[in-house]
């Protein structure tokens, strides 16, 4: 059966996204959109959308085209929403790039994105430089100043005159892509993930109906903006509604509790290992929190155990949302009840959108209380994975249904609880870690004849990645975890390795995860 949405539906706007969230300030013009939480610098609301027209008119005059696409590579600051749109109103395209990420991972993106300009901050200009040697990329632009980049108020103060430039702004709304963010999917390598500017104007339409965000709302900005949960949820609904949103470039308990306080915070935006610090830390005592009105929790799932405490502590409203990159992202999300039987699910299908549950064995849908894949079918559904019909086939069918990967449960009234997952991504605290990208780095070494990689569950990351590595001379567990270390990201690192005689696999030579999997679980359900 398919499962519609409580909401009634809306009608969504045909708008650009700029247009969207930026086109009409009306009396918020000098109200702060963003303070930076560590020195308290404000950017108004006519500052953002003047300083983001300026540079995208510089943008059009310094060569920019309709589609070209511009990376974004930076932590959470002001200047990345100026870019962001500027970007945007130019008729470009973003790709929004994790600062952490090696050079080849960046490359790879780079590359594969099409990507002509990057623009960072001084401290990732040394990376910057490295990556652009194995890349397309024809200029580096800074926020502030560096060597070798050129300012990116350079582009701002060339386009400053409204007469310089014509913009060369979007055709088509449904069409045109606003941002490129990678993704795994359900599988393999990253792929770029092509949202419109439709698909993400709807979303945030569909989210704000549900939960509603307040011009008076203080927003903590922590989740980073190159993820599709700090883009859409923070970066842009609260945005779209008013609120002052307060950055921080990373997450430090101490400086997060304490930003929390200065600021008078009314609305944070968490992943579970930020939940679980609200919840069970000593140093939230410290700090009066009581401003804060709602925790919403996503990009993994948070445990009812977790959800309670963090709700009892803080006082709060704690509820779940859920989503991918590829649904722009929200595609369920709970209503803000602080009600026992639902803290633990992801709530319920947004407007305009419908649910499918289908049984895992038989393909076939499946109702109320059975376990099935997830499909999801809506307007905030990408238009596809760039340059990759193959993937994009098995992800996205025909009926425009989005399989998802996820296997959950829905209840009676519609709300969707997620248990497991089909798809074999890892989620490192909130990041997504692909198994067949460290087993492929594990592969490379020269010890190494057969590996596989599994999440296993993990209370303070929800997962960490565990290898079963087949060798074929001897090695030092230590050692394989430096050398995949210094391939990849940080939060990508192997933290687990067993060494074993054998990989399962099938008969087609596809590597049996699920084994691997159940008989982790057997033994931490063993006795010590």
């Amino acid at each position: 059966m398919i499962f519609e949405s409580p909401w009634p539906p809306i009608t969504v706007p045909e708008q650009t996204l700029s247009e969207y969230l930026l086109g009409s300030l009306g009396d918020r013009r000098d109200k702060a959109a963003f303070i930076e939480g560590s020195t308290g610098r404000v950017i108004t609301y006519g500052e953002l959308r003047d300083q983001a027209q300026a540079a995208a008119r510089g943008m059009t005059l310094r060569g920019l085209s309709r589609g070209d696409v511009v990376a974004i590579c930076s932590p959470n600051v002001p200047e990345y929403a100026i870019a962001f749109h500027a970007v945007a109103m130019a008729g470009g395209c973003n790709t929004t790039l994790n600062p952490l990420n090696t050079d080849e991972e960046l490359a790879h993106q780079l590359n594969d994105s099409g990507a002509r300009w990057f623009i960072t901050v001084p401290a990732l200009l040394e990376k910057a430089k490295r990556v652009q040697a194995q890349t397309r990329i024809e200029e580096i632009f800074v926020f502030g100043e560096g060597p070798d980049a050129t300012p990116f108020d350079a582009l701002a103060a060339a386009g400053a005159d409204p007469d310089s430039a014509v913009l060369a702004g979007v055709a088509n709304p449904a069409k045109d892509l606003v941002t490129l963010p990678y993704s795994s999917g359900t599988t393999g390598r990253p792929k770029g993930v092509m949202l419109t500017h439709r698909n993400i104007v709807a979303n945030v339409a569909q989210y704000l109906v549900c939960d509603p965000v307040h011009a008076d709302d203080i927003v903590i900005a922590v989740l980073p903006f190159f993820h599709i949960y700090g883009m859409v949820v923070i970066m842009s609904a609260c945005l779209r509604e008013g609120a002052t949103l307060v950055t921080m470039p990373r997450f430090e308990l101490e400086e997060f509790l304490a930003t929390l306080e200065k600021y008078k915070v009314t609305r944070a935006y968490v992943v579970p290992p930020i939940a679980l610090a609200f919840a069970k830390h000593p140093s939230v005592d410290n700090y009066d929190l009581s401003s804060i009105d709602f925790v919403m929790s996503g990009a993994a799932p948070l445990g009812e155990e977790v959800a309670f405490a963090c709700q009892t502590r803080l006082g709060c409203t704690v509820f779940q949302g859920y989503g991918l990159t590829e649904a722009s992202p929200v595609t369920h999300i709970c209503r803000r009840e602080r009600t026992e039987a639902r803290i633990s699910t992801v709530g319920q299908t947004i407007p305009n959108s419908q649910t499918l549950m289908i049984d895992l064995k038989s393909g076939e849908p499946v109702g109320p209380g059975e376990e099935g894949e997830v499909w999801i079918r809506g307007p905030q559904v990408m238009a596809g994975y760039l340059n990759n019909p193959a993937a994009t086939a098995r992800t996205l069918d025909d009926d425009g249904w989005l399989h998802t990967g996820d296997v959950g449960r829905m209840d009676e009234d519609g709300y969707l609880t997620i248990v497991d997952r089909a798809k074999e991504l890892i989620k490192y605290k909130g990041f997504q870690v692909p198994p067949a990208e460290l087993e492929d780095v594990l592969l490379s070494h020269p010890s190494v004849s057969d590996a596989a990689v599994i999440p296993v569950p993990d209370e303070e990351a929800g997962e960490i990645p565990k290898a079963f590595v087949v060798v074929s001379e001897e090695v030092e567990e230590e050692v394989l975890k430096s050398y995949v270390a210094e391939h990849v990201a940080p939060y990508k690192k192997i933290r687990l390795i067993e060494f074993v005689d054998e990989i399962p696999k099938s008969a087609s030579g596809k590597i049996l995860r699920r084994i691997l999997v159940e008989q982790e679980r057997q033994k931490l359900e063993e006795p010590s």
